[in-house]
């Protein structure tokens, strides 16, 4: 069904969880940009500025996102959120920045009545989307299931506790936004105003290209092999990230097993929504509600962006490749 103040495009497009800038050829640039790639975050991270040939920014910023993931990621033994997994129940100091992200993402869980909720470490971990271990088990799900209520997470100052000492928390779903955003912002802080930090799939647009004109980001076509665009979104200063049921999945008997977990299942969840690309002042934010997008639906989705400070708009693609735009985006097709 059409929502009234959405703008319907074609049924046959579908975006890609993976946008690509479009810079423009290099004879356009005075000088040569300065570009570094590093595996980082489980992806291949790049960082090019345009307007600067002081690569101390330029390793500086890689260098904040490598510190950022070992504070992070629920992998790294003595990170804050693997400390706080391990200790039991009880009460682990951690560095303000971990303070927060995790009350920042419980805003967003008590806004989606706990659709979105970090606390799923147990069942994330469960499920291999690779597809060589299967499927976990019901019983498997059920129990990991029981820990998972981001009303378990007790923060006091610069504490943090879980209720349950059985629970995980998962920064995967905001860590790379939040990252995102504080490399732009030590970017910017040393000078620079033209440059673009790609995550993955997260964007960030610093300032505008240095001729003046917008970034145009391509939002390239899912499971293309040739590495096909759909449409480019034109921003400055802005974050864009995608989002979709496609990234990270395996078909086992002819069903599709997608890395967005249902909290309250603990399976794959379903809804409208297969596909989501948000444009956003704040990537963290651009992170949490292109995964809210497919947890609610297109329906609910749409309420919770009118309910986010930072938003600016949204494309969700539907299970019948109709794709919705919300607020102030546009796809040049």
């Amino acid at each position: 069904m059409r929502m009234p103040g959405k703008k319907v495009l074609s049924k046959a497009i579908i975006l890609a969880a993976l946008p690509a800038i479009i810079a423009g050829c290099a004879a356009e640039q005075q000088t040569e940009p300065l570009s570094e790639t590093r595996l980082l975050l489980d992806t291949y991270c790049t960082i090019t500025i345009y307007d600067t040939q002081d690569r101390t920014i330029l390793t500086g910023a890689l260098d904040l996102c490598a510190e950022y993931e070992a504070l992070l990621s629920m992998y790294v033994e003595s990170s804050d959120v693997w400390r706080i997994n391990h200790a039991g129940g009880e009460p682990v100091a951690v560095a303000p920045q971990t303070v927060e992200i995790i009350v920042e993402s419980l805003k967003y869980a008590e806004l989606t009545g706990g659709m979105f909720d970090i606390t799923v470490g147990r069942l994330s971990t469960l499920w291999d989307f690779s597809g060589k271990s299967g499927i976990p088990t019901m019983q498997e799900i059920a129990l990991a299931r029981e820990t998972v209520d981001y009303r378990q997470v007790i923060i006091s100052g610069n504490t943090v506790q879980l209720a349950n000492p059985n629970t995980w928390i998962d920064l995967g779903g905001v860590a790379k936004g939040y990252i995102a955003d504080k490399a732009a912002a030590f970017i910017k802080d040393r000078g620079s105003g033209s440059a673009v930090i790609n995550l993955g799939g997260n964007i960030v647009a610093v300032g505008q290209k240095p001729d003046g004109s917008p970034w145009r980001v391509g939002v390239a076509k899912p499971f293309s092999e040739r590495n096909d665009l759909i449409g480019v979104v034109n921003t400055s200063e802005a974050s864009i990230v995608s989002s979709g049921v496609y990234e990270r999945q395996f078909v086992e008997n002819g069903v599709l097993y997608h890395h967005i977990l249902d909290p309250f299942t603990g399976m794959p969840v379903r809804s409208d929504s297969v596909g989501a690309t948000v444009l956003s002042v704040s990537s963290m934010e651009g992170d949490i509600l292109s995964t809210i997008a497919l947890l609610l639906g297109s329906e609910k989705a749409a309420a919770t962006f009118s309910n986010a400070p930072g938003f600016i708009g949204a494309a969700l693609v539907l299970e019948d490749g109709e794709l919705l735009l919300h607020g102030d985006i546009d796809i040049e097709g």
